[in-house]
């Protein structure tokens, strides 16, 4: 193992010299620095990080928590972290919680054990208004980043979050647009913030049209294909007069519109579908997805920026960006007459 005093005899310089060239310090000449570097790139020198760490009582480690590594919105998010991360020289650890909050709080304590420098969650939430390793993290003063809604165990902590209330209104106000009036809302988690949002973005546009919001259109579906499809066959058998879907997520409209597939009824001609997301998977699905872009790379990066801020011993303000409405091929005008209804006045087999 290539030591300073290795890279010093060399050099024939101090080891002091070494370890201020090294660390670019002011007092040494950039002819001194250059040598140094060369010779340690030279002879393999990697520093000890952890010896560093003893020194300046840092590890230069970011915890990165979300709820799943498969998620198409977190990896975005994570890499915009990570790269930013890399670049102010910072390693990044990251975990998945599943969604499980007793999984989560072991992530946090691991990450604490690790004496990370920062950590940025995306919270599992849940109804408890307490959870007690978000305590610690505030009482030991760790730089802590809520990468989503904050709810009332972690709202003593800076957040970085989509608009999902707006994005929920623009979604469904583009249905209304289009002329439709029976529009179902196939909803996620009810715990979770961002299904509320959404939620409430729906129901805000049907109230400026006149509508009501009908109990009967609403469908619990979860966040996945699966999920989006048994809400569909449920659907189609409990309220045939829909002529529009406005899914919680991109996953959820995939199950939906494959299911309706299946069953000979066309889209958008015979039923629209909305996602939420703009997930990879809408854009270059069969059936390309009109759907909510959510700024997944913009939240890494602004997640990054006040993580920055916190480094330096300031409060950022909490950051709320924009999403927006892309039309693609899933949405269209309703039929003259409502399809899945007349599919089952005529008892056509419904298939799973």
């Amino acid at each position: 193992m290539v030591r300073l005093k290795d890279i010093a005899a060399r050099a024939g310089v101090s080891v002091m010299t070494v370890s201020k060239a090294l660390r670019d310090a002011h007092d040494v000449s950039a002819a001194v620095k250059a040598k140094v570097k060369q010779l340690a790139q030279e002879l393999g020198y990697v520093p000890d990080s952890s010896a560093a760490g003893l020194r300046t009582r840092t590890t230069r480690l970011l915890g990165v928590i979300v709820s799943s590594f498969t998620s198409p919105v977190y990896s975005r998010v994570v890499l915009a972290i990570e790269e930013r991360a890399f670049d102010l020289g910072y390693d990044v650890l990251v975990a998945q919680t599943l969604d499980k909050p007793e999984r989560e709080e072991a992530c946090i304590r691991r990450f604490i054990s690790r004496r990370v420098d920062g950590l940025f969650v995306v919270p599992a939430y849940r109804l408890a208004a307490e959870a007690r390793a978000y305590q610690d993290l505030f009482a030991r003063n760790i730089p802590t980043i809520v990468l989503g809604h904050l709810v009332p165990f972690c709202n003593q902590f800076v957040n970085v979050e989509g608009d999902d209330l707006l994005g929920g209104y623009a979604a469904a106000q583009h249905l209304l647009k289009l002329g439709h009036k029976r529009i179902a809302f196939f909803s996620g988690p009810s715990v979770t913030p961002w299904t509320q949002e959404r939620f409430e973005g729906y129901r805000r546009a049907l109230r400026e049209s006149g509508l009501d919001v009908d109990d009967k259109l609403l469908f619990q579906a979860g966040r996945s294909i699966e999920e989006g499809a048994a809400a569909t066959l449920q659907m189609i058998n409990e309220a045939p007069d829909v002529t529009a879907v406005q899914a919680v997520n991109d996953r959820v409209a995939v199950g939906c519109v494959e299911t309706f597939l299946r069953q000979g009824i066309r889209v958008p001609e015979d039923v629209s579908v909305v996602g939420f997301g703009n997930i990879v998977l809408s854009q270059h699905f069969k059936i390309p997805l009109t759907t909510i872009r959510q700024p997944k790379y913009r939240l890494g990066a602004a997640a990054m920026e006040a993580m920055q801020q916190l480094l330096n011993g300031k409060r950022p303000e909490p950051k709320r960006l924009a999403a927006d409405l892309l039309v693609r091929s899933s949405s269209g005008t309703p039929p003259a007459s409502p399809v899945l209804k007349r599919l089952k006045t005529e008892g056509k087999e419904i298939r799973l």
